[in-house]
């Protein structure tokens, strides 16, 4: 399964598109987590605890919209696009989207 950012695959061609395919993932920080952030973010520097697991949730996120992608038939998606928004007091969703296509 092909991802792309644009609205075609370099060097094929969309023979069809099939719909939207998406995925998407809801993470929750943990209180372990929030106490070593919170002393790095008084003293400054990357928030290496955070930036992992939102890595790990545009991960899962990818792979849900590629079974989805694979449950429609399609070959690849196109235009992926991602975005994330706090849902709850110390959650974050995270999806990924685009159009599933054949490839000729």
């Amino acid at each position: 399964m092909e991802f792309v950012t644009t609205e075609t695959v370099p060097g094929h061609e969309v023979d069809e598109s099939l719909g939207i395919a998406r995925g998407n993932t809801v993470k929750a920080r943990n209180v372990g987590r929030d106490i070593t952030q919170s002393i790095r973010n008084i003293t400054g520097g990357e928030l290496k605890a955070y930036s992992e697991l939102l890595s790990d949730a545009r991960d899962e996120s990818l792979e849900r919209m590629a079974e989805d992608a694979e449950s429609m038939g399609a070959d690849a998606v196109v235009n992926v696009r991602m975005e994330s928004s706090a849902i709850a007091n110390g959650g974050s969703e995270v999806i990924a989207y685009g159009t599933a296509v054949t490839l000729e």
